[in-house]
C-alpha cells in the first residue's frame, strides 16, 4: 500500500516548452548545445556555480548577446502552472506523505516564484513534507544518491513510495532502489490521473 509520493516538478506540475529556450538561443546565435554548455548546466543544477557565472558561461558561446537576453532565453522554457494541479495536490496531501524532487536551478525557481506569486507558490510548497531542489542539495537525478538521501532523511520505505517523473532515466533509477514508479508521458497523461488509476 502506497503511503508516500515523490513528485518531479517540470512537466508534472509546471508546463515546459523546451523548444522555446532552444529557439531563443538560436536567435541569439548559439548553433548547438555542446558538452561545455551541458557541463555548465550540470554545475548550475547542483549549485556549484552562481546564476551570474552561469549566464556569463553561456555568453562566452554567444558573445554578441547581453546578459538580459541570455537570462530571458533561459527562462523561456517555463510556461503555466494550472490551478487544477495545485488543487489536486492539496487533496492528495491529506492522504499521503508528499515530497518534491526536482532537477532545477536558482534562475528557474526564482522565475517560477516571481511569475506565480507568493500566495500560489506558498500553497504549492506547503503540500509537501519537504521540497528538494537539486541546486540546493548538490545532487541530481538520476544519481541514486539523491534517492538514498530522501530514504535516509525521511525513513522512507521504497516499496510503499511512488515516484512520479517524466524522464525514464529517473524512474529507472528509482526502480533500482525498489520504488514504485510512474514514468508520466507528457502530452498524453496528466498527474491528476493519479487519483483514479495509479495508486494501489
Amino acid at each position: 500500500m502506497i503511503n508516500t509520493i515523490i513528485f518531479d516538478f517540470g512537466d508534472i506540475f509546471i508546463n515546459l516548452d523546451k523548444n522555446a529556450t532552444v529557439t531563443a538561443f538560436k536567435n541569439l546565435g548559439l548553433t548547438n548545445w555542446n558538452k561545455d554548455l551541458n557541463d555548465l548546466n550540470m554545475d548550475f543544477e547542483t549549485g556549484k556555480i552562481t546564476p551570474e557565472n552561469f549566464i556569463l558561461g553561456i555568453q562566452k558561446h554567444i558573445p554578441n548577446s547581453n546578459l538580459e537576453e541570455i537570462s530571458a532565453a533561459w527562462k523561456a522554457i517555463l510556461l503555466d502552472f494550472p490551478l487544477y494541479r495545485l488543487e489536486f495536490l492539496q487533496l492528495l496531501s491529506k492522504k499521503y506523505r508528499l515530497f518534491l524532487l526536482s532537477n532545477t536551478d536558482a534562475i528557474h525557481i526564482e522565475s517560477f516564484e516571481k511569475k506565480s506569486g507568493i500566495s500560489f507558490y506558498s500553497d504549492f510548497y506547503q503540500c509537501f513534507e519537504k521540497v528538494y531542489f537539486s541546486f540546493e542539495i548538490g545532487l541530481r537525478k538520476p544519481d541514486l544518491d539523491i534517492f538514498r538521501h530522501l530514504i535516509n532523511n525521511h525513513d522512507l520505505d521504497p516499496k510503499r513510495t511512488l515516484f512520479v517523473d517524466d524522464k525514464k532515466e529517473n524512474t529507472d533509477a528509482a526502480a533500482e532502489l525498489g520504488f514504485q514508479i510512474w514514468n508520466l508521458q507528457v502530452g498524453g497523461e496528466d498527474v491528476i490521473e493519479l487519483l483514479n488509476k495509479k495508486i494501489n
